[in-house]
C-alpha cells in the first residue's frame, strides 16, 4: 500500500518552531515520530511530554503504525525484506539467503577472524543489481577503530571487474571518536538516508564497525555497566529505528573476551551482554581456519537453524573456499 506523503505541520499540536526543532533533531518523517518516545520528543522540541504524546499517536495514525495486524498482512510486509548477498554460496545458505534488511546482523569473533572483511564486501555487495544478489542501494559505514580501507576496497572491485571509483562514491564512511560521536552518527545518517531516499541509490545498509570498541574502553570497571548497557540499548535501538524506516540491513561487529571460568568448549564470548545478545536478530561467530579460510557459526536466529559454513577471504574478497 502506497503511504501518502505528510508534512510534520500537518500533525495536531505540530506548529512552525516545533516543526523545524524536529528537523533539526532528526525527525525528518511522520514514521520517525511515529517511533519515538514522547521523552525523545519532549526533549527535542522543549514540548511537554503529554503534547509529544499526542503527536506521536497523530503521527502512528497517519503513518499506520502501532496497530494490530494480522499475520497475513505481516507476512506480506515481510515479503519486502531484501537480502545480501556476502560473496560465498555457504554462508548465505548458513543465513537463509544473505544478509537481511528490517535486521541486524551481529558479526563477533577474535582479531582475524574476517569481521572488518565481510564489511568491506558488503559495502561493495549492497551497490549490486537485484539479479546479482545486491539491492541497488549505498552503505554507511561509521568505523569507531579506524579500519576502513579504500584500498581494499578498490582491490576486491577490480578482481572483480567492478569499478572502484563508482563504487567507492556510494560509500558514506564517518569515523566515530567516542561512544557519544558513534550514537550522533546514526543521526547524522538517518539524515542522510532521508536526502537519499529518492535518488537512484538511496541508503539500503548500514555498518558500524566495531559496534562495541568505545563503550568497552570507556565504561571500565563493574560500576559503570548500567550506564554502560543503557547507552549501548539506546544505539542499538536506533539503529533498529533506521532499519525498519529505510528497509535497511543493519551489521555491527564486536570482539570478544575470553572467560577463563570455561572448562569445555569454547572459552572466548561475545562482549555486550544480554543487551546486544537480544536485540541483534542474527548472531555470527567467526573464527579462524587453515590460510585463508574462515569458520562462521549462526548462533542466534529467530528462524534458523544453528549451524556452520566455511568460505575463504581472498584478493576477490569474500568466496567460497
Amino acid at each position: 500500500m502506497e503511504q501518502e506523503y505528510v508534512d510534520l505541520e500537518d500533525l495536531p499540536g505540530v506548529g512552525a518552531t516545533t516543526a523545524e526543532k524536529l528537523r533539526e533533531a532528526g525527525f525528518t518523517s511522520i514514521e520517525a515520530i511515529a517511533v519515538a518516545s514522547p521523552s525523545e520528543l519532549s526533549a527535542a522540541a522543549d514540548i511537554g511530554e503529554g503534547t509529544a504524546a499526542k503527536i506521536i499517536v497523530a503521527a502512528r495514525k497517519k503513518a499506520n503504525i502501532g496497530g494490530f495486524e494480522t499475520g497475513d498482512l505481516i507476512f506480506e510486509r515481510r515479503k519486502q525484506v531484501g537480502k545480501i548477498t556476502t560473496g560465498s554460496d555457504a554462508l548465505n545458505e548458513l543465513l537463509g539467503g544473505g544478509i537481511e534488511t528490517q535486521a541486524i546482523t551481529e558479526f563477533y569473533g577474535e582479531f582475524g577472524s574476517g569481521k572488518t572483511q565481510i564489511c568491506h564486501q558488503l559495502a561493495i555487495n549492497v551497490q549490486l543489481s537485484g539479479k546479482e544478489g545486491g539491492l541497488d542501494g549505498s552503505v554507511v559505514i561509521i568505523d569507531t577503530e579506524n579500519t576502513f580501507r579504500p584500498e581494499r576496497i578498490k582491490q576486491i572491485c577490480e578482481n572483480r571487474g567492478l569499478d572502484p571509483e563508482t563504487v567507492l562514491k556510494n560509500i558514506y564512511v564517518a569515523r566515530a571518536y567516542n561512544s557519544n560521536h558513534q550514537i550522533l552518527l546514526v543521526d547524522n545518517a538517518m539524515e542522510l538516508a532521508d536526502k537519499l531516499k529518492n535518488q537512484d541509490m538511496p541508503v539500503r545498509l548500514i555498518i558500524v564497525d566495531s559496534l562495541t570498541a568505545h563503550f568497552r574502553a570507556e565504561y571500565v570497571g563493574r560500576g559503570t555497566l548500567a550506564d554502560r548497557q543503557q547507552k549501548l540499548n539506546k544505539h542499538l535501538h536506533d539503529l533498529m529505528r533506521f532499519a525498519d524506516l529505510h528497509n535497511a540491513a543493519v551489521v555491527v561487529t564486536n570482539q570478544v573476551q575470553a572467560k577463563p571460568d570455561t572448562f569445555f568448549g569454547d572459552p572466548t564470548k561475545p562482549i555486550g551482554g544480554h543487551i546486544l545478545g537480544h536485540t541483534a536478530t542474527f548472531r555470527l561467530y567467526l573464527r579462524k581456519g587453515k590460510g585463508s579460510l574462515r569458520i562462521a557459526r549462526l548462533v542466534d536466529s529467530p528462524y534458523l537453524p544453528e549451524g556452520e559454513a566455511v568460505f575463504a577471504v581472498t584478493e576477490r574478497g569474500v568466496e567460497d573456499k
